[in-house]
């Protein structure tokens, strides 16, 4: 009868302990939550319009909802390798495994862009770029509202800030998207920074291995947040397949000291039948085919590249509010259209030069439609699957499947 006793007495103090816990939670939850105003609706775009799948409005509940705080991690080493944390879940969205962090910190982020200064723009030539420039941000921010927010596994705020570069000087954050014009961009924040006199003198390797400029990762948490509220955000974005065939015919096509032994050995290896020792041996000589072949694989043998990650992986547009979208389709004139409107000065100008290869024939549609010959219709599919979200989120319209 006392062991009776001694068991209703543990399982009403256990039931009385978990609502006590619940309550808890809910308390907590509901006194962190944060709203924000309507946004304007607008889906126009200066090409053309983009209509979201039913199969992604059903889900876009969870997609990229900024109307949650942000749920960040503590800052940790950055590693291509995805560690499971303690405390995490899994979720599934359209066959994807997404892992959520049930026990976040919770960061809140900006949500409404920085007035640029508009005043050192006259007459009519920009009214055009502006117009652009408001059809951009206003169809991003309204996708953004509607389409939730993807838990990264990654997502601690110091990955979502590490391709960020600061220039202190006229208080600007541009992210690297790569091969979207990232390197004369960097020229350009040398320039503007005073560590050089001129964006034509600035070589490739100075650029992207001198260390010249910072990221917003290496500054404290204070100091990320400050320049978050109050620097102008830029990005400047590629249709996705470009961006693809252009990552593969300079990392694959030319020789390479870091990406053939790294990237292309493994390639051949994996999905190469018969493959030559050479071939093995160098990495050289990658096949467009065999590169869709490791994109598409859930196994990969090696880990995802910064030129060819997705743009919703590298720059967190529905987190971090951009203030300029540019386009690697109109880079000349809307990255002019930018230094006016941050006011740097008058005779500085975005170059237009091929940073690298110039003899090479510039990717184009042209070219993109030549390498996808090499697809089928399902492997065209899969790789516009892939990079499905960039292509909604920046309102490029559906590429040749």
């Amino acid at each position: 009868m006392k062991a009776k006793q001694v068991f209703f007495s543990v399982l009403l103090f256990g039931t009385a302990g978990l609502l006590l816990f619940m309550y808890l939670q809910a308390w907590v939850e509901e006194h962190h939550a944060v709203t924000t105003g309507k946004i304007q609706k607008q889906s126009a775009n200066q090409n053309s319009e983009v209509h979201i799948p039913e199969d992604l409005k059903k889900k876009g509940g969870n997609l990229l909802n900024l109307e949650r705080p942000t749920r960040v991690l503590r800052k940790s080493s950055h590693s291509q390798r995805e560690n499971r944390a303690p405390g995490s879940a899994t979720e599934t969205y359209q066959g994807a495994k997404i892992r959520v962090f049930q026990k976040p910190i919770l960061m809140y982020w900006p949500l409404a862009t920085q007035p640029l200064n508009k005043s050192s723009v006259q007459g009519n030539k920009w009214k055009k770029a502006e117009a652009t420039q408001e059809k951009r941000r206003s169809f991003l921010r309204e996708f953004c509202k509607k389409y939730g927010g993807v838990n990264d596994p990654k997502a601690n705020i110091f990955h979502i800030v590490s391709r960020i570069y600061v220039e202190d000087k006229h208080k600007i954050l541009y992210c690297e998207v790569p091969k979207a014009g990232c390197s004369n961009w960097k020229r350009i924040l040398m320039v503007l920074n005073g560590l050089a006199s001129s964006a034509y003198n600035i070589s490739h390797d100075t650029v992207h291995y001198g260390k010249h400029l910072k990221t917003l990762d290496s500054f404290d948490l204070k100091g990320v947040h400050m320049r978050l509220n109050t620097y102008t955000k830029a990005v400047f974005v590629r249709d996705p397949m470009e961006r693809l065939v252009s990552a593969f015919r300079d990392k694959f096509e030319h020789p390479n000291s870091y990406y053939h032994p790294v990237f292309g050995k493994a390639i051949i290896k994996k999905y190469r039948p018969n493959a030559t020792a050479k071939a093995l041996n160098n990495g050289s000589g990658v096949k467009f085919k065999e590169f869709a072949y490791y994109l598409l694989d859930a196994q990969r043998p090696v880990g995802m590249d910064i030129h060819w990650e997705r743009v919703s992986k590298l720059c967190y547009p529905c987190l971090i509010d951009y203030d300029f979208v540019g386009k690697f389709e109109t880079l000349e004139e809307d990255a002019n259209y930018f230094l006016q409107l941050i006011g740097a000065p008058k005779e500085l100008k975005f170059p237009n030069f091929k940073d690298r290869h110039s003899s090479d024939e510039r990717t184009s549609a042209h070219v993109v439609r030549q390498y996808l010959k090499d697809l089928s219709a399902a492997e065209r599919q899969l790789i516009y699957n892939f990079y499905h979200l960039d292509y909604l989120m920046f309102n490029y319209t559906t590429p040749h499947l």
